[in-house]
């Protein structure tokens, strides 16, 4: 610790010395904050981009008093700045007019690596979240090589998200910045939101800021709600895909008056076709309908300060999975053919209210508030896993700044509230039990942001929080920026994380199986086990260069995750069994990610990742690399447009290729030899791509395909011809069981 506080008194005495600055907001013609603004001194290369909340801040010049202003689509202005002040200023729109000058310097990036925060983070735009046509949010990171993409089991066709090679439970996934996938949701939560309704989505590596809660230990996933007052009247999308899926989403505008804005959103899907591509008598994909609709309100008033949004959500999805001749009227807990479904309905109510002083726009106050309602009841074979959650949120944040607008601050309270009912019946176990019980906790943070726009940043923050199951504890924070040189970006974080961990819910895909259930009754508070603590550090350096008047851009992220406390999830010992214990030992994740964009063209991007993870943690039975995790991986993203034409005519053009190295597989050697697999898989690789055609502005169809190389896994439920017996299991999946998928589809708005 003495360490790290000499570090940052040796970077604040070289921030002592930097300039005085430029700070401001940048609006629309609506008042509301441009992200993504270019912000620079004219004829210098001094220059900088507005934040997500329009906000910058930028190096006086005293040798050139001229600030541009521009933004894609608006008019560029110039502003003759005398002295260092803050300014708040509104661009006007272009009028549809072709942008002049150096307003039009670059396309703008679908996927963006901060330059300015602090923090570790890429935002996925909402052209970005159309490369894939992106059906939920599980399904929208094929593209964003930050994210790997996996399926959890051969039966729910479920795609389970890892950052630096950990799992989901160990990431923050919050809408707007309220926790919202977690608890009961954690095994399908973000296949209930649909990829239409999120306007951008954050992804930050590494500890997150301690204004979020404690939980998140490898990073955090936010995305943001399309807005009630940006939005377009009327947008309808329908979609199609082989395998039988159909979706149909719709969101549809009412202006209510100057202040009030509200946004209805649509979504259902089905899938009814029946398809066994792999011959071992199971549907690849479940069979499965979802209704999921949200009312969004939004209060704006920009001169007395206030902004207010109100989400009310209904949710209502079922799964059946299992063989291709199963009828859940006839043969459910049956002997006759084995079959799973799983109905799970939500309901959700959230808001938030904030009030941003008019004379003072560094200085706000914002409350949010959450509840949720989530009820699952499903079955798998004879197993059964029935859980509701009722939870509610609250965080009320005030930040402002201390002398100038490069010292801000963010501190408050929040608590949190779980009241679960969770019953397991495990058939080979011979286990039913009810592990009902009821979390609470609260809690107080302090985060303060340094911010020189210059070469360094820092934001230090702590909370301290007291928990039913987790007992009082704290959770320090603290990620450091620096610019050594130009164009060049040294990011440094670390960070503690606690959570209590879920097993049965973290871990459903175990039910579809013949496993018996063991757990270690260790005088825990969490199913007789101790809560989940870690330790993240990082290291990420990016580097910018002109080539051919190009941009490139070249990164390197490190981190390191170091379990104080785990629970281990052993699926080593036996394949007749799963075990959950405690840490005795060590168990950490190392991950190296190396990045190289180019702008071949302004309309022709590759992006390219190479990916090392390891991740070992040791088992009762020795130390053991992570199960159906690849050790080394390749990413490419190649992306063509069209110039576009009259009427907004255009063709956009979509390529992405995933290599995925092999993967330790769980221990099989003690079945008979024909339920037994190797210890690893085979290396393989799969392809997506995707051509979409605007026929004018308001209206544009799709065609792509997703493992249109059709690799598929060979024997990918272990025991298929005997699902009732001792061997059967379906959780050895590393990659595609369905083959090739084709989809077309179309979007159509209204102005």
């Amino acid at each position: 610790m003495h360490k790290i506080l000499v570090i940052i008194m040796l970077f604040l005495g070289i921030a002592s010395n930097a300039q005085e600055k430029v700070t401001g907001k940048v609006l629309d013609e609506k008042s509301q904050p441009l992200p993504g603004a270019n912000v620079f001194w004219l004829n210098t290369t001094i220059a900088t981009s507005t934040d997500g909340n329009g906000d910058f801040a930028i190096p006086f010049s005293k040798e050139n008093m001229m600030l541009v202003i521009s933004y894609l689509g608006y008019q560029s202005d110039t502003i003759h700045v005398h002295t260092p002040q803050h300014i708040s200023h509104q661009l006007k729109p272009d009028g549809g007019q072709q942008l002049q000058g150096v307003t039009v310097d670059k396309t703008q990036n679908s996927l963006r690596r901060s330059q300015t925060s602090a923090l570790n983070t890429s935002t996925m735009g909402a052209k970005e979240l159309t490369k894939a046509a992106c059906c939920n949010i599980a399904e929208s990171f094929e593209t964003n090589p930050s994210v790997d993409v996996n399926f959890s089991d051969a039966l729910t066709g479920t795609r389970q998200i890892k950052m630096l090679g950990l799992t989901s439970p160990y990431l923050l996934i919050s809408e707007e910045n309220i926790p919202a996938v977690r608890g009961a949701g954690q095994a399908y939560g973000l296949t209930f939101v649909p990829g239409t309704w999120v306007e951008s989505i954050q992804v930050t590596k590494g500890a997150g800021p301690v204004i979020n809660g404690f939980e998140s230990i490898s990073g955090q996933i936010n995305y943001e709600l399309i807005k009630p007052e940006k939005s377009d009247p009327f947008f309808l999308n329908l979609y199609a895909g082989m395998g039988g899926r159909y979706e149909l989403n719709a969101h549809f505008k009412q202006k209510v008056s100057d202040k009030w804005n509200t946004l209805l959103f649509v979504h259902g899907n089905t899938r009814v076709g029946k398809y066994d591509m792999n011959n071992d008598g199971f549907l690849d994909n479940p069979l499965a309908k979802q209704v999921n609709l949200m009312n969004r309100w939004e209060y704006h008033d920009t001169e007395k300060g206030w902004v207010s949004f109100i989400n009310l959500r209904y949710m209502h999805d079922e799964k059946q999975a299992g063989e291709v001749d199963f009828d859940p009227d006839t043969d459910k807990f049956t002997t006759n053919h084995w079959g799973s479904e799983i109905n799970t309905n939500k309901v959700d109510a959230s808001a938030k209210l904030g009030y941003v002083w008019p004379d003072m726009p560094y200085q706000s106050i914002g409350l949010q508030t959450a509840f949720n309602y989530h009820n699952q009841e499903s079955y798998f074979g004879f197993n059964q896993y029935d859980i509701a959650q009722k939870s509610g949120y609250a965080n009320l944040i005030f930040s402002s700044i201390v002398d100038n607008t490069m010292n801000k601050f963010s501190t408050g309270l929040s608590a949190t509230y779980d009241r679960y009912n969770e019953f397991a019946y495990l058939y080979f176990t011979d286990n039913g039990r009810n592990y009902d019980r009821t979390d609470n906790s609260a809690g107080a943070f302090f985060e303060y942001t340094y911010d020189n726009a210059d070469n360094f940043s820092v934001v230090l923050g702590g909370r301290f929080d007291y928990s039913n199951r987790l007992g009082a504890f704290g959770t320090p924070r603290l990620h450091l920026k620096y610019n050594p040189w130009e164009k060049a970006t040294l990011r440094a974080s670390a960070g503690r994380g606690k959570r209590a961990a879920n097993i049965f819910a973290e871990n459903q895909q175990y039910f579809g199986s013949s496993r018996r259930f063991y757990i270690a009754n260790e005088g825990g508070k969490l199913y007789g086990l101790d809560p989940e603590i870690a330790w993240n550090y990082g290291l990420s350096f990016t580097q910018n260069f002109t080539v051919f008047n190009r941009n490139l851009e070249f990164a390197v992220d490190f981190y390191r995750t170091d379990f104080q406390n785990q629970v281990v999830v052993d699926a080593f010992a036996s394949p007749q069994e799963v075990s959950f214990y405690n840490l005795d030992g060590k168990s950490f994740a190392n991950s190296l990610q190396v990045d190289l964009n180019y702008q071949i063209t302004q309309h022709f991007n590759v992006r390219t990742s190479y990916k090392y993870y390891d991740i070992q943690t040791d088992y009762n039975t020795g130390r053991f690399e992570k199960t159906l995790q690849a050790k080394n991986r390749f990413f490419a993203n190649v992306s063509y447009e069209t110039h576009v034409h009259e009427g907004g005519k255009q063709w956009k053009f979509d390529f992405t290729y995933n290599w995925l190295d092999k993967q330790r597989l769980p221990y099989t050697g003690s079945n008979p030899a024909e339920y037994q697999r190797g210890d690893y898989s085979p290396a393989f690789a799969t392809m997506n791509a995707q051509v979409t055609h605007s026929f004018s502005s308001v209206f544009e169809v799709y065609v792509g395909g997703e493992n249109i190389g059709n690799y598929r896994q060979s024997n990918a439920i272990i025991g298929a011809n005997d699902p009732l017996g001792s061997y059967f299991d379906t959780t050895l999946v590393y990659g595609p069981v369905f083959g090739q998928m084709y989809y077309a589809g179309l979007r159509f708005k209204v102005k």
